[in-house]
Order: C-alpha cells, then sequence, then structure tokens
C-alpha cells in the first residue's frame, strides 16, 4: 500500500488563493489576518505504542517445475514400429507409449524357454545317473571316483538350468522394455524419434510432465526463515503455513492462483546469497499452470513477532528522513525520526525510534506540524479502516479544490472589459 503524501494539499490550496487574488486585484488586508481567530486542537487518532504480532504479506520469486517429470529413453535396440499417442495428450501411469520391434524379443523368448527345457531334461538324467551309482556303490560295483564323477555331472546339469532361467528372465525383461509404458502420468510432450527410425539403448524418446502436483522451490531471506522456523516451533506442524501461488500476468484470471502446503524449510542458510531455501507443493487438478513458469509464492500466516508497528498512513517524510508526531504531556505534536522495517499490510514496522508507552498519532497527518496541539482520539487498532478512510478524504478533497479552482478560473475571465482596463496601469 501506498504511502499517502500530503503537500498536494498545500499546492492546490496555493493556487486557490493566487487565483482569488488575481480575480479580486488586491491583496487581503492584513486587518484581517490578526482578526483571524487561533485554531482549535487538531482532532486525529492517537495510539499508544506497545510491542505486538504481525502478520506479513510478503511474496518470494520462484520457477515452476515439476518434481517427477521423466524423460522417457529406450532399453533395447530396434526399428520403431508404432506410436500410441498424440503429443501434448494427458497419459495414465501404465499406458502403452511405443513398440519396439517386439517380434525380434519375441523369438529370443521362445528360444531361451527352450534352452530352458533342454537344461531341465539334462538335469534329470544327471539326476538319474547320479541316483544309480550311488546304489553302485553301496554294492561296490563301481568305483568312488565314478560315483563322484555321476555327482560333478549333477551339479553341472543344476547349473546350466540356473543360467537357462536366468537367460529367459533376460529376454523376458527386453520383450518387456520393447513396449514402452508411461512410468508417471501427466503431459507427454513431442516424440524425439519418429516411427520407422533405429533405435539404440539410450535414445531419448519424449518426455512426461506430470502437472499435479506442481512443486515450487523459492528463497527465504535469512530473517523471513528464521522468523518463520520459530514459529513452527510453536505450531509444531509445517502444514499449518498455507502456501499461494499467483503467476504474472495471468492476475485475475481461472486458475491464476494456487492454494498449496509449505513442505520444506532448510536448515542452513546459503553463504553465497544469504538465503534458506523452502518448497511447498501446490495441486494443481486443471493444469492450469504449467511448470518452467515465473510464480511468486505467498505464505499465510507469516509473522513477525514481538515488534513496534505503526499503521502506514502514519509515515511521512521529514528533511532528515521517515519520521512520525509523538505527542508530548501538553497534547502537543513532536517529531520523531525513525528507521522503518518490513511492510506488513496496512502497517509499518518500526526498527528504531519509538519506545513502548509513547503515544504516537497514527490518524491522518495532513496540516500536523511540531508545536500544534492535537485533540488525540483513541485509536480502534484497525489500522486498515485508517488508510482506507484518509485516501478516500484525500480522493475527495482533491475533487473539491479542483473544482473550486476551475469556479475562481472562469469567474476570473468573466470580468467586463471596462474593470480590466481600469486595473490596468
Amino acid at each position: 500500500m501506498k504511502k499517502t503524501i500530503h503537500s498536494g494539499r498545500a499546492s492546490l490550496m496555493a493556487l486557490i488563493a493566487a487565483l482569488a487574488l488575481a480575480a479580486c486585484g488586491q491583496e487581503q488586508p492584513e486587518t484581517q489576518q490578526a482578526e483571524q481567530q487561533e485554531a482549535p486542537p487538531h482532532s486525529v487518532e492517537v495510539a499508544d505504542i506497545a510491542r505486538q504480532d504481525i502478520l506479513l504479506d510478503k511474496s518470494y520469486p520462484s520457477l515452476l517445475r515439476s518434481d517427477s517429470e521423466v524423460t522417457l529413453v529406450a532399453r533395447v535396440n530396434g526399428f520403431l514400429e508404432e506410436r500410441h499417442f498424440e503429443p501434448g495428450q494427458l497419459v495414465e501411469r501404465g499406458d502403452r507409449l511405443y513398440t519396439i520391434e517386439p517380434d525380434l524379443y519375441q523369438a529370443t523368448v521362445n528360444q531361451r524357454e527352450a534352452d530352458l527345457q533342454s537344461a531341465r531334461a539334462e538335469m534329470s538324467r544327471a539326476q538319474r545317473d547320479a541316483q544309480r551309482f550311488e546304489q553302485l556303490l553301496s554294492q561296490n560295483s563301481v568305483s568312488r571316483q565314478q560315483y563322484d564323477q555321476a555327482l560333478a555331472d549333477q551339479r553341472v546339469a543344476q547349473a546350466r538350468v540356473a543360467q537357462a532361467e536366468a537367460a529367459l528372465t533376460s529376454a523376458n525383461l527386453d520383450l518387456g522394455y520393447s513396449r514402452v509404458t508411461a512410468p508417471v502420468s501427466g503431459m507427454i510432450g513431442l516424440s524425439q524419434i519418429n516411427i520407422g527410425n533405429l533405435v539404440t539403448s539410450g535414445t531419448e524418446l519424449a518426455t512426461i510432465t506430470p502437472l499435479d502436483p506442481l512443486e515450487v522451490r523459492f528463497q527465504l531471506p535469512q530473517r523471513d526463515a528464521f522468523e518463520l522456523r520459530r514459529q513452527l516451533q510453536n505450531v509444531g506442524d509445517m502444514s499449518a503455513i498455507t502456501a499461494r501461488l499467483s503467476v504474472p500476468g495471468v492476475s485475475g484470471g481461472s486458475g491464476s492462483e494456487l492454494e498449496g502446503q509449505l513442505n520444506y524449510l532448510s536448515s542452513r542458510v546459503d553463504m553465497g546469497t544469504s538465503t534458506v531455501q523452502a518448497a511447498a507443493t501446490f495441486a494443481n487438478p486443471d493444469g492450469a499452470i504449467l511448470p518452467g513458469q515465473f510464480v511468486r509464492v505467498r505464505l499465510d500466516g507469516l509473522k513477525r513477532f514481538d515488534v513496534i508497528a505503526v499503521p502506514e498512513i502514519a509515515v511521512t517524510q521529514g528533511l532528515m528522513g521517515p519520521r512520525v508526531f509523538v505527542l508530548d504531556e501538553e497534547n502537543k505534536a513532536r517529531e520523531r525520526n525513525i528507521q522503518l522495517g518490513d511492510v506488513a499490510g496496512p502497517w509499518q514496522i518500526i526498527v528504531d525510534g519509538l519506545e513502548e508507552g509513547e503515544r504516537v498519532i497514527v490518524g491522518d497527518p495532513a496540516g500536523i506540524e511540531p508545536g500544534v496541539v492535537i485533540d488525540p482520539v483513541a485509536f480502534d487498532g484497525n489500522a486498515e479502516a485508517i488508510v482506507d478512510d484518509v485516501e478516500e478524504a484525500d480522493v475527495q478533497e482533491q475533487q473539491e479544490q479542483a473544482e473550486a479552482a476551475a469556479e475562481m478560473t472562469e469567474g476570473a475571465g468573466d470580468l467586463p472589459a471596462d474593470e480590466e482596463e481600469e486595473g490596468a496601469p
């Protein structure tokens, strides 16, 4: 919210006075100025300064990203035979997207199954031989060496079965890889390879971008991060902090703002930027906002604790910088230079210059100068209402003064010609 500057009022009043003097052709008699009565005390809202917790209204720039974005990569070699989607289509997890020469890998699977059957038959024969040699050994009909050889042949046959089973598993995997499916749900982009081209293991095919949810990573100034961590310790749950995401350029449009939850706050400060990384997640069911867009993130409920603050309208610009007016024991306005902190909605946080218990003029400061007697009106704590009332009064007063100046200008132009000649030297 902008600070209201009241110098425009004095300028308009001076213009009206100058026009009035030009129309009358004479100056106001000094006797009339002496007869003017002293102005009554200026009635304006006054607040007793006390420390309080102030809700901040701050936003942070960021770049939208999809945390689960996936680039599809071919895992087998072969010719690309089919594409089962249209670019820009929303696909579901498990949907078939590409077919890469599956007949070739089906034939390999068939061969590996035959190899496995052969290995199992060989293992059965070796097991029977081993059992027969064991009986003959007990009858001393064969030597120990012949029995040991039969056992060795049995173990070799078992190993060949295991080898054949592994080869069949690998062939089935390759067959599965020849049918590329979506690992996540989301919007699929343009295909990088056309149908009929030869692809090899590692060839990029397309990219799937999940649109719901979206993740936003942003940087908090270390002071904001400190206050946020302090607040999280009090509430005990990060989900209590609501994050709001707005996209510049589409404000007010459908889906221009999303509501999400803060889900991460780093435990260290970046030495290069003096910031702390945070992250929030936003539901985006309609896909209205896309990854890669620049956005601003606002955290609802973020506070400044135990600070001194005044309505923003109370701060004016003096010769020595920002100032407010405080009341002394005689209810006279005294100028006080201050050091400004953050702006929190209609409130201005004061870093230095005010102490608890002091009385500060928080209403319209127009016409107030050091030494002016004030009739203090109790401040109800609604800073937003004061700012709105003063801004509306300013606009109305400027309109009235402009209309009065226009009427005086028209009156000066309507003087008779003989009166103008008499006034001429």
